[in-house]
């Protein structure tokens, strides 16, 4: 058994100073384009959704993502295998053997380990993957009668999901941003509550105890004192950052770094979280 001790400069240290981050929006606010605000030679999107087309002009690297067992495939290339798990599960160091064996003349593991950002597009989209795959496992059906076990295969996805974004917050080194669909609900009495759109209850329920920071991007106006006010039908991006803001949106500061809304700038705002001094952001208002 081996431990590894981490000093205070080097868990400040670039190496060890990353972040995981969850931002949920609604369609078409501009989660994708975040990716401009990103520095491209550091940065490759997971692209689940095949929704790189408000982004045709970034000069970064994205990998198409078709299948759940693509993005597991590619966790682990990411976050290496995992010492807690049996040798040959998925995450098992025999797995993570065979995948370098596999791909080694691809050139995939050495781009992915110089790339230090890991934007994945969408959550949204990979509990959907993650779901047509749970619907195929033995888990998935009944043991007594064969057929279809619709609470058996939530189950698995949502043990599944989970597991794979634990090991992707886990990858040394690398700053983890999921993105993901913020959907409206409105209750028979009216009442508009603001929710993660994803498969299945349990990844929407412990994804803010996995990541560091969940913020929700939202078009807000400004009201007569020059606040802001969510306005769906203005043209301003805010994200917003901390828990208990007067939208009722998704939010968690554990960084304690962030104003309650910030500029739809993620190098800025990763800056601050990080305690960096934020550069000079274009998207700033």
């Amino acid at each position: 058994m081996a431990f590894r001790i981490i000093t205070a400069d080097e868990r400040l240290s670039a190496a060890e100073n990353k972040t995981s981050l969850a931002i949920f929006g609604p369609p078409g606010v501009g989660k994708t384009t975040l990716l401009k605000s990103l520095p491209a030679e550091e940065t490759v999107c997971l692209d689940l959704e095949a929704g790189m087309k408000s982004v045709q002009d970034w000069r970064g690297a994205s990998i198409p993502v078709r299948s759940f067992t693509d993005f597991r495939d590619l966790a682990v290339l990411i976050g290496g295998p995992d010492p807690a798990q049996h040798p040959q599960s998925w995450y098992g160091t025999e797995r993570h053997a065979w995948l370098q064996a596999q791909l080694r003349d691809s050139g995939i593991e050495a781009f992915l380990a110089a790339r230090r950002i890991v934007f994945v597009d969408s959550i949204t989209d990979l509990t959907r993957q993650a779901m047509a795959y749970a619907r195929q496992q033995p888990e998935a059906f009944s043991d007594r009668t064969g057929k279809p076990d619709v609470r058996g295969a939530y189950g698995l996805l949502g043990r599944e999901v989970i597991q794979a974004l634990k090991h992707l917050q886990h990858a040394r080194g690398k700053t983890v941003i999921f993105v993901g669909v913020l959907e409206k609900v409105t209750d028979d009495f009216g009442t508009v509550t603001w929710q993660p759109q994803m498969e299945g209850s349990k990844a929407g329920r412990e994804l803010p105890g996995i990541v560091d920071q969940v913020v929700s991007m939202h078009l807000f106006a400004r009201d007569a004192e020059g606040g802001w006010v969510l306005d769906e039908t203005a043209t301003d991006r805010r994200l917003v950052c901390k828990s208990g803001n007067p939208w009722g949106l998704p939010a968690k500061d554990r960084s304690g770094r962030l104003d309650l809304t910030e500029p739809p700038d993620l190098g800025a705002l990763l800056a601050r979280i990080d305690g960096r001094a934020p550069h000079q952001s274009a998207f700033a208002s």
